[in-house]
């Protein structure tokens, strides 16, 4: 004798119970499906060295690269010059208004066989070509752009084989700099994160005070100010009294560029606010590992060239509306960068600020 079927209620309750069930597997397996695509996109330009390819032999493998200018006819060629311990790249933004001071910066760094990236901001490439060293150097197309755009090349893998990377303006005078002494002094004081110093008596648009040359130093990491306004004293342990750089002429180590690289937002074009976060990739405190470097110095022309006139305009008043949308842009994308710190160190549970008094 069959037993009797259940009531509808209980039949109705073990269908839900059911129907439960299958929609939380499905929610379950679209949540790791989300959590594996997340993954994969913050993978995105993510190293690789400590992977292999499976599908290749492990002595196939090269895991980084670099932008030495192999010649055809020699690909055994190696331009380092082997009588210098180090090995830098210079990257810039460049408009062909700045050629000849250009020319001047890019010559030191390539006397020495450091590599040259340029970023080529209003189109022109074809005029540089008439500089001898032109051939020599890398250049990049990139309208209206900022030296902040290096980060799409400038992988921390891709120039891994470098222990400098300078990312300078195009106005700067290096009449009084030497890029190898300038490296001897920051490896022998240990420091990961430079700039060197700006001449007080030629310089224009000084706005910082510590970025300033001391005659009597070969190298300050702090300045002292008993202003309200600043109060820099030994007791001050971060910017702008110590452990800051301005983002005109940053020198980073290669450690020290692997966490800037991922540092710099790929949106805010003109990296207005990573100045004051730069001591965050310092590899350890910023009041020591960050410095400023006077016997090695240099002039800020102040020109505003991105987005101001050529040579040729006949426009200024264009240009100097030009200028007043980029000032625009930049204040704007500060305060971007700054909610986006403030939200990301409130949203990560895991992350200690490691200079929080």
């Amino acid at each position: 004798m069959k037993p009797p079927p259940p009531p509808p209620r209980r039949r109705y309750g073990l269908l839900a119970v059911l129907f439960a069930l299958i929609v939380l597997a499905s929610l379950q397996i679209q949540f790791h499906h989300l959590k594996e695509d997340r993954l994969a996109g913050d993978r995105t330009f993510a190293t690789t060295t400590d992977r292999r390819p499976e599908d290749l032999p492990r002595g196939i493998v090269h895991s980084h690269s670099d932008m030495y200018l192999r010649p055809l006819w020699d690909s055994g060629a190696n331009p380092k010059n082997k009588n210098d311990n180090h090995n830098a790249l210079l990257a810039m933004a460049v408009g062909i208004s700045q050629m000849h001071n250009v020319d001047i910066m890019a010559r030191k760094f390539l006397n020495q066989n450091y590599t040259v990236m340029l970023f080529h901001y209003d189109g022109n490439v074809d005029g540089w070509r008439n500089l001898e060293w032109s051939d020599k150097a890398i250049h990049i197309l990139a309208h209206n752009q900022t030296k902040w755009f290096a980060k799409r090349f400038l992988h921390p893998d891709v120039v891994a084989i470098y222990g400098f990377i300078f990312l300078w303006d195009e106005d700067l005078g290096v009449d009084n700099f030497n890029p190898r002494r300038y490296l001897d002094i920051m490896v022998s004081e240990g420091l990961e994160i430079t700039q060197p110093a700006l001449d007080p008596d030629l310089s224009t648009d000084i706005h910082h005070r510590i970025t300033i040359r001391n005659k009597m130093m070969k190298v300050h990491r702090r300045i002292y100010d008993n202003r309200a306004s600043m109060n820099c004293s030994d007791e001050s342990k971060g910017p702008p009294c110590t452990g800051w750089v301005e983002g005109m002429a940053p020198v980073f180590s290669r450690a020290a560029w692997r966490c800037v690289w991922h540092l710099i937002q790929n949106d805010l074009i003109h990296g207005w606010g990573l100045d004051m976060k730069l001591g965050y990739c310092a590899q350890g405190d910023r009041a020591e590992k960050v410095g400023v470097i006077d016997s090695e110095y240099v002039v800020h022309q102040g020109i505003p060239s991105l987005g101001g006139p050529s040579l040729s305009s006949k426009t200024p008043r264009r240009s100097l509306d030009l200028r007043t949308h980029i000032r625009r842009q930049s204040s704007a994308e500060l305060e971007k960068f700054k909610e986006r710190w403030n939200r990301a160190v409130s949203e990560d549970e895991e992350w200690t600020d490691p200079f929080e008094a």
